[in-house]
């Protein structure tokens, strides 16, 4: 699957914020893993939102994720202070694509292309809200994007081994945290992520038997067989 990073819209909403790699995000080496910037993703899509000051319920979970670090910049380490520019490149009837850029002074070190789906009160899927159009349409420019998450398949060869669950995964919607996900490529990968993109087919819940699958570009994590997770991926050079 072939992900499409965006340029920035020359109208419409764009929301700006800082962060700072801070321990948590950061490993061994001192650079920002890929779970790390993932949890500023999830931030700032949810910082964006909130400043809209649209109210219609909506909780928004995401299905599909791509991060590319652009090639030859410097990457984020410990204390790095980062800005995360973000906005809407697309949507369809019941999700919308968000991209992102990582920058550091002004230069964009990585892009991340994300299709979130909106939930009801009760947690069902939901269509689109004229109040989100009202605020994203300009900058998705008409953009339609696929909502279609590709059916997984896993070699004979991979490598299989326990993915235990902890409380603190679980998120609001009492599924096991998109961020936590991207915690297994950085179990599954030999070195630093250089692109990736992880696919959620079903969540993953409080008392799942986890296991992970991996080869040396992609991991699965599985439920009595069934795949929740697939993600491929590639590392630096």
């Amino acid at each position: 699957m072939e992900i499409e990073f965006t340029p920035p819209p020359p109208t419409g909403r764009r929301f700006r914020q800082r962060a700072q790699v801070h321990l948590a995000d950061a490993g061994p080496d001192g650079r920002l893993r890929v779970d790390g910037l993932v949890r500023f993703l999830q931030d700032v899509a949810t910082d964006d939102w909130t400043d809209t000051r649209v109210r219609d319920g909506t909780t928004w979970v995401v299905r599909r994720t791509a991060l590319r670090l652009v090639e030859g910049e410097h990457w984020p380490m410990l204390n790095t202070v980062v800005i995360l520019d973000t906005w809407c490149s697309g949507s369809g009837a019941a999700w919308a694509e968000r991209r992102t850029d990582l920058l550091i002074d002004d230069t964009v070190v990585a892009h991340a292309a994300a299709l979130w789906v909106p939930l009801d009160s009760q947690g069902r899927p939901r269509r689109i809200s004229s109040a989100f159009h009202q605020v994203y349409a300009e900058a998705a420019q008409g953009r339609k994007v696929s909502g279609r998450i590709r059916s997984p398949g896993m070699p004979n060869d991979a490598v299989i081994t326990p993915w235990a669950l902890r409380k603190a995964d679980l998120d609001i919607v009492d599924h096991v945290n998109n961020a936590v996900a991207w915690a297994a490529i950085v179990e599954a990968a030999s070195g630093p992520v250089a692109s990736a993109v992880l696919l959620h087919h079903a969540p993953l819940v409080a008392g799942d038997q986890v296991e992970l699958h991996a080869t040396d570009s992609e991991m699965w994590l599985t439920v009595a067989g069934e795949v929740r997770v697939s993600a491929r991926f590639r590392t630096c050079r």
